[in-house]
């Protein structure tokens, strides 16, 4: 019967946009499940009797696992079928989002974080390469994509918004919950909608050897940022971390130059083009995620703002986000990417610079705050998208999954590594006064001085950015 009403919509133009509307609402919840905790946190801990210094990992090992494992899902979604691992990873997605609400310990919950990150890793580049596989290249591509942008980036700074609101109202069982209703409705959706979609020319296996290399190398290397925030970036444990990571990484590197079918070749990294657009999403997220959950700071410790008021403060982020995905979409198709990236990442900056103005005490504070994450959501999908566009502009049509694996492994790694990096620069920061509680004016100069940095690693990044993305170019497969 549904799949009969569905024959009825129309053209096969609206079949289309339907398969879009499904992609994007799976995309909006695996995007979403970054952010919706971080309000909740305060909360989970009172409830579990998690440590303060160990709530971080409710959030980043949400992150560490949807980035370390986008790579490897988005080759196997190339292999072995786009549809079947977008209704796979879905899956694993709901039954952890499930068992994340039903948590009555840290561990259980920490665990199926860790799951619930696995399935949007599974889930994401499989339904990008869909998208790019049923939109051909063109306008058509281009306004699919500023849809599929908006749904990430509204996602991601909705989950501010949400997740106080539910933790204020429902309870922070919520932010868990609110996902398996529209995990089942996709599910249930995803065989009439989607057609199955493979490269059917490659051979079928995965490079497990490159993967386990790159993911852990990747998990240690954030692990040790977060670790720097309790013993400090010259304790021997962060120290070793980091140099543990940094040999993984390298390993990975020497493994893919050996394999026969690595799992990212590295005849991509002679397409300038991927290069910079994978540069770009790194550094927005790693410049925007921090200043979202420093934000989220600021209001509850600062000015004292509950978890619901919290959320409808932060409103305005997620507003202007969606926003910006539609400017940035009209703006690529109007003008260069090259040109609407460099816009947005501007806007980043002067967000950044207009945060680090914050007061220390009075709800002065606020219209600062507000005027930031508005500057900051416009301009970090208004950069999103042309870098969404750039990238699998670059790809040939047999890469497609590699590239969205690329794009979103960027985004995701960006996000853990912003957020336990400024966030250890605010907290280290204040540490450094020799208070054991610090006051609200100490709190807040540690945010200072995060958005400051934050400031110039996104104009570090987007000058790397502009000077890598010149002309669109194909990816070599090796």
């Amino acid at each position: 019967m549904a799949r009969a009403a569905l024959q009825g919509m129309g053209t096969r133009g609206g079949r289309r946009w339907a398969a879009l509307a499904l992609l994007c609402v799976a995309q909006f919840v695996d995007v979403l499940g970054v952010t919706i905790v971080i309000v909740a946190l305060p909360a989970i801990g009172r409830d579990l009797g998690l440590a303060e210094q160990d709530l971080h990992w409710v959030a980043s090992i949400y992150a560490l696992c949807f980035g370390g494992f986008l790579l490897l899902a988005g080759r196997a979604a190339d292999l072995y079928g786009r549809r079947r691992l977008f209704a796979g990873g879905l899956a694993v997605f709901t039954v952890a989002s499930l068992a994340c609400g039903l948590a009555g310990s840290p561990a259980v919950l920490v665990g199926a974080r860790a799951l619930q990150g696995l399935g949007a890793a599974v889930a994401v580049p499989a339904a990008l390469s869909l998208l790019t596989t049923t939109f051909p290249d063109g306008p058509e591509r281009t306004r699919a994509l500023g849809v599929w942008t908006a749904a990430a980036a509204g996602g991601g700074v909705t989950g501010f918004f949400l997740g106080g609101v539910l933790t204020g109202t429902l309870g922070w069982h919520w932010v868990f919950w609110v996902n398996v209703p529209v995990g089942v409705l996709g599910l249930a959706l995803t065989p009439v909608l989607l057609v199955e979609r493979r490269d059917q020319a490659a051979a079928r296996r995965l490079d497990v050897v490159g993967a386990i290399t790159g993911t852990t190398g990747l998990v240690l290397l954030v692990y040790g940022f977060t670790r720097a925030g309790e013993a400090g970036f010259a304790a021997a444990r962060t120290l070793g971390t980091l140099a543990l990571a940094a040999a993984l990484l390298a390993g990975f590197w020497l493994v893919e130059g050996r394999m026969a079918d690595p799992i990212v070749p590295h005849g991509v990294l002679r397409s300038r083009e991927l290069v910079g657009a994978n540069l770009a999403a790194f550094t927005l997220t790693a410049v925007t995620s921090p200043a979202g959950v420093l934000g989220t700071l600021y209001l509850q410790e600062a000015l004292g703002y509950p978890p619901t008021a919290t959320g409808l403060a932060l409103l305005p982020f997620s507003l202007a986000a969606v926003a910006g995905s539609f400017i940035g979409a009209w703006l690529t198709a109007k003008l260069r990417a090259r040109a609407t990236m460099a816009w947005g990442m501007v806007t980043v900056i002067t967000a950044m610079l207009v945060l680090s103005r914050i007061p220390t005490r009075g709800q002065g504070g606020l219209p600062w705050l507000m005027t930031g994450v508005v500057l900051a959501g416009l301009g970090l999908t208004c950069a999103s998208v042309a870098a969404t566009a750039t990238g699998t502009a670059a790809a040939a049509g047999d890469a497609q999954g590699l590239a969205s694996g690329l794009l979103n492994t960027a985004a995701q790694i960006g996000t853990a590594l912003g957020i336990a990096a400024l966030v250890t620069v605010a907290a280290r920061t204040s540490a450094l006064t020799g208070a054991s509680d610090p006051t609200p004016a100490q709190l807040v100069n540690g945010f200072r001085l995060a958005f400051l940095v934050a400031a110039l690693v996104a104009f570090l990044g987007a000058l790397a950015t502009l000077l890598l993305v010149r002309r669109r170019g194909g990816v070599e497969r090796a």
